[in-house]
């Protein structure tokens, strides 16, 4: 199984996030650092007939924090869980929160992959993203890895953001392409409800959408030139375009992000953190307070979801029972139809597609008695080709990953 393991504190929520996450003082740091350390050592001994193989830190921003928790993080791991010799172990770090003794830390607890948060090159951009640092404090944190040994580091960019040009995101790509980083993990902009930018660029974004004339928002014809740019300079580049939106040396995919898409087991720590076990998905509580209580005395429990009937109403009144803790605020089974859903649209955001006998080893049928219909659709249609054994998006396919993707609901 692979680990996720959150830390929810950032020096300052940008404007585009909607993930959890916020400020907070060194007495709340601690105090949440002491229940997670508590919510690591609950677990191990549960999860004993596991080799974990990924190890993922992610935010918020883990950076914010002393190299000593990481320290402290990293041994509380080992001591409860089977890590694999040969493990990932990921950290985002964010410029302007890590220093040289922070990587030192890092090499010294273990921790082999950096993942760092660039997102442009270009400051002004940087600016209305509302990031704490500029390109220059990015070049010296990505110099600071490199001297302390790291030779595994992804950096993350954005496109399509407000006032942005493809020629202003072919320099953020030139630049980062002279450093050449083992991973780029490459985002276009979505405007997320409840985001200062929601209630900044809602219209534009869905002129956007619609493929009309936008304000501040670059427009479809120009989102979908950035994208064509940045496969075809990286490919240029000797990256591997792996998954829709990463990118990688030979040999430097990200072990842990493509556990998500072949559905591996996952255990998720830490406030809101998820979890994917057996085939049945918990999230935390994302109530900071309420973590910090429960933890003090994790405990064993059911979770009952009540089963509706077709329309949703409830009316069957049969309910369904879930092992789970006090530390979960929802628990959902994953239906055998569920879990074909999932194999297909998680597993075809990868560029090599989808096992056909994979498929059939795991839920015991041939594909076209489940597919046949969506397969001749999206083949006649051109987004869809089978080739030695698999199935994936063609490269017109993936343009409409969003549209292909949803047929495979059953």
């Amino acid at each position: 199984m692979e680990l996720y393991i959150h830390i929810p504190f950032c020096v300052k929520k940008c404007q585009y996030c909607d993930f959890l996450s916020f400020a907070a003082d060194e007495a709340t740091q601690a105090a949440y650092m002491e229940a997670l350390l508590r919510e690591i050592a609950y677990y191990g001994p549960h999860c004993s007939d596991y080799l974990v193989s990924t190890v993922y830190i992610g935010g918020g921003t883990p950076s914010w924090l002393t190299e000593e928790w990481m320290a402290q993080i990293m041994s509380a791991v080992r001591r409860s869980f089977r890590l694999a010799s040969d493990a990932e172990i990921s950290i985002e770090c964010n410029p302007g929160t890590v220093t040289d003794h922070k990587f030192a830390g890092y090499r010294n607890a273990g921790i082999n992959r950096i993942s760092i948060g660039l997102q442009s090159a270009v400051d002004e951009e940087l600016k209305i993203l509302g990031r704490i640092h500029t390109f220059d404090q990015f070049l010296k944190t990505y110099e600071l890895a490199r001297k302390n040994g790291f030779d595994n580091v992804n950096v993350d960019i954005m496109s399509s953001l407000p006032g942005q040009t493809a020629e202003s995101f072919a320099r953020t790509l030139q630049q980062l392409l002279w450093l050449k980083p083992e991973h780029i993990s490459a985002y276009s902009l979505i405007i997320e409800k409840g985001t200062p930018f929601y209630d900044l660029y809602k219209f534009d974004a869905v002129k956007q959408q619609a493929g009309m004339q936008t304000v501040a928002l670059p427009t479809e014809d120009e989102v979908y030139r950035m994208t064509k740019l940045t496969e075809q300079v990286l490919a240029e580049a000797g990256y591997v375009h792996y998954e829709v939106s990463n990118f990688a040396k030979p040999g430097y995919a990200c072990r842990h992000n493509i556990g998500y898409w072949e559905r591996e087991n996952y255990l998720g720590l830490g406030l809101g953190a998820s979890s994917l076990m057996e085939n049945i998905r918990y999230s935390n509580t994302r109530e900071l307070y309420v973590y910090l209580e429960e933890t003090r005395h994790i405990r064993e429990g059911i979770w009952e979801n009540e089963i509706t009937d077709s329309q949703g109403s409830g009316a069957s009144g049969r309910v369904e029972q879930l092992p789970a803790t006090n530390l979960h605020a929802s628990a959902e089974r994953i239906t055998r139809k569920g879990q074909m859903e999932e194999f297909m649209f998680l597993g075809l955001r990868m560029m090599e597609g989808i096992s056909r006998e994979r498929f059939a080893q795991t839920f015991g049928t041939q594909i076209e008695a489940v597919y046949q219909e969506v397969l001749l659709h999206l083949t006649e249609e051109g987004l869809l080709e089978k080739r030695a054994g698999r199935i994936y998006l063609t490269e017109r396919g993936q343009d409409v990953s969003n549209y292909a993707l949803a047929q495979f609901l059953l």
